[in-house]
């Protein structure tokens, strides 16, 4: 019962999380490609429930004034907070063209939670936007590698012989590669110069089929226990073709390891589309991923001066901490 409630835990927070990424431009108070030259390297902006004018239940900002000691607040006038906002239009699911935010603050003054990168471009919008890209590339990925694994170790499990050995074979050589150096060569192999949607494409392709060696072992000793099994003999005996046996028998008992591995690869394909765009191969610029928003920390004065630019790491690490809660979860260790 406890590990019931801890598995629904688990998938709330992560429903949460999928659901302010899914709709990051509501959630996001600016445009994540809109810059201001003005505000290089801003730090996050501080709300305040208490100003010249006495306490206030809704908090408010200062506006941010550069000078040659960095960045100052400009005290002379207070910007309260407002909620549900015309600000710019963002796509909604492909559909629609609204331009309803949830927070914003009159201008000048911007509200930048999580501080400003080299451009002025608001870093909390940035990490929602980038987040659509790096965990549809995970989600998609990991569906193409189970429906890979799920096809492979089907067929293996259930026919053995000659087939098994071979597809077995191929598992062999796809698990003792090793999967960074080997993503890294096959990205770098591919063309460079792709528009968004086709680099997109090309990321979950790449990475998807090069991790489904070891979920289709798996499949494949789940389907070998189960095609021996007494009900098995006997479907087949009256007459259960083989398509009968996978739909109604056989495939409901590969659910569960698949669903543990799908737990266990969204995280791991996440990193990887993040890995990619780090190094330059992925979702390029002015798209952002969270990959390709870590790549400014490559200059060491960047990384040492401006921390708030950590945070799609802090993205990455959490959504690998509850993906994981949730693998480990999904298949609890029996003492």
């Amino acid at each position: 019962m406890r590990n019931k409630v801890r598995i629904r835990l688990l998938i709330l927070l992560l429903a949460a999380l999928h659901a302010v990424v899914l709709f990051a431009g509501f959630f996001a108070p600016y445009d994540a490609k809109e810059q201001d030259r003005n505000l290089p390297y801003a730090p996050p902006t501080r709300l305040h429930f208490t100003g010249a004018t006495g306490f206030h239940f809704r908090p408010f900002v200062y506006a941010e004034v550069s000078d040659s000691d960095g960045y100052r607040e400009d005290r002379t006038r207070e910007y309260p907070l407002r909620l549900f906002v015309k600000g710019s239009s963002y796509s909604l699911l492909g559909l629609f063209k609204p331009d309803l935010h949830l927070i914003g603050v009159d201008d000048p003054a911007r509200i930048m939670l999580l501080g400003a990168d080299a451009f002025g471009r608001d870093e909390f919008s940035r990490l929602l936007v980038g987040g659509q890209i790096s965990l549809a590339a995970g989600l998609l990925a990991t569906l193409l590698t189970l429906a890979t694994a799920a096809v492979v170790g089907t067929v293996s499990g259930l026919y053995g012989g000659w087939i098994d050995e071979s597809l077995m074979g191929v598992s062999e050589l796809f698990l003792s590669l090793p999967w960074l150096y080997f993503l890294l060569g096959v990205r770098a192999f591919l063309p460079l110069h792709v528009s968004p949607v086709g680099t997109f494409l090309l990321l979950i392709g790449v990475i998807g089929l090069i991790g489904w060696a070891r979920p289709a072992r798996l499949v494949r000793g789940v389907v070998l226990s189960a095609r021996t099994r007494n009900y098995i003999a006997a479907a087949r005996g009256f007459g259960g073709s083989d398509l009968y046996l996978l739909r109604r028998h056989i495939l409901p008992e590969t659910f569960g390891v698949l669903l543990t591995q799908a737990a266990l690869l969204v995280p791991l394909y996440v990193a990887a589309e993040a890995t990619l765009s780090f190094f330059g191969l992925g979702v390029s610029e002015p798209v952002p991923s969270w990959g390709n928003m870590l790549a400014a920390l490559q200059h060491y004065s960047v990384l040492v001066s401006y921390g708030w630019l950590l945070a799609p790491a802090a993205a990455l690490v959490v959504t690998s901490v509850i993906y994981g809660m949730l693998a480990d979860a999904l298949h609890p260790r029996r003492s």
